[in-house]
């Protein structure tokens, strides 16, 4: 934990206050939507490649059905048919994980900069060359108190949360894809934005600003890797 504190969450952390104290208005709120496209930014050439591996892998989808039709009672051979595929066709499947992989301590390291980011006592982990503020004011945007629940923001960051999700089924499932993935790309379409919802509507607004901003930056990334 130490070392996670060291390595992400406390760089991370003051990364958000330098930038709470040069935007407009000392607003943290901005400060935690601008944090998210900085890393974004960052990590868009492995995102957009991922993507486009994703979309390349969904043209393949009749071609694949044909090998698992065609090997069906051979499973050794279906793989290493698919395999041979992907290699003839410079696809690795693997490629659409890993961006989530090397997110997901980040994202982690985020929640907690944000939970404790609010707490004065937290401000004494800031590195000797970041100024610190002293308070952290708690309206954003003048009206969004970042500390306390706020539901119509769950409700919004669903509704974002639908759209990048629709966007990315219709450039990622090919018309060869099999039933059952359909079906379960489908489910996902509705289960994953109500999800949001229901966990957001207990969170503090400071989060799902946070949320809103790495989704329509998403939705960006999607239309940009065509």
């Amino acid at each position: 934990m130490s070392i996670f504190n060291e390595i992400l969450f406390r760089p991370l952390f003051n990364v958000t206050v330098f930038l709470y104290n040069i935007l407009p208005w000392n607003d943290f709120g901005l400060a935690i939507v601008v944090l998210p496209v900085i890393i974004k930014f960052i990590f868009l050439p492995l995102t957009t490649k991922s993507i486009r591996s994703q979309k390349k892998l969904s043209q393949l989808n009749p071609q694949i059905q044909k090998l698992k039709e065609k090997h069906k009672n051979d499973p050794k051979a279906q793989s290493e048919a698919t395999l041979a595929l992907y290699r003839e066709n410079g696809i690795n499947p693997l490629a659409g994980c890993l961006p989530l992989l090397i997110q997901i301590p980040i994202l982690i390291g985020l929640y907690q900069a944000f939970i404790v980011g609010l707490k004065p006592e937290s401000l004494g982990m800031l590195y000797g060359f970041i100024k610190d503020p002293g308070v952290i004011n708690q309206t954003s945007f003048w009206f969004i108190d970042i500390g306390s629940k706020m539901p119509v923001l769950a409700v919004l960051a669903g509704g974002l949360q639908y759209l990048q999700a629709k966007k990315s089924s219709a450039q990622t499932q090919g018309p060869g894809a099999a039933p059952e993935m359909k079906a379960l790309n489908s489910q996902m379409l509705y289960f994953f934005p109500i999800m949001v919802i229901v966990i957001g509507w207990n969170l503090p607004a400071g989060l799902l600003l946070y949320w809103l901003a790495t989704t329509a930056f998403s939705i960006v990334e999607q239309a940009m890797a065509r």
